[in-house]
């Protein structure tokens, strides 16, 4: 299964999200091609009602537990109630380009 196929389907079936969007940003960092080690996912859910930001990275990272023990080196949360995302326009500001990371130095 690709990767990005199983992150939509856990948050799909654990959060019922009114919004999902997730990005494989795998191609902006310095990894082998078909890497799928960096995602973007933007999650708009009612049952982040209530629920911190901390809460609400921590509920995803669980969801997401087997991909992070494996080929998910990144994963960039951006987790919003319907009444948040509403208030931001339905958007999310763009991923910054990869330094390279080590390479960089």
């Amino acid at each position: 299964m690709q990767v990005k196929s199983y992150i939509e389907q856990k948050l799909n079936e654990h959060l019922t999200p009114v919004f999902l969007d997730v990005q494989d940003e795998s191609h902006m960092h310095n990894v082998p091609d078909g890497a799928q080690s960096h995602f973007k996912v933007t999650v708009v859910s009612e049952q982040f009602d209530g629920s911190r930001l901390i809460g609400r990275h921590r509920q995803v990272n669980a969801l997401l537990a087997d991909a992070l023990e494996g080929p998910v080196h990144a994963l960039a949360l951006h987790t919003y109630t319907p009444e948040e995302w509403e208030k931001r326009g339905g958007s999310v500001n763009a991923s910054p380009q990869c330094r390279g990371g080590e390479k960089s130095v």
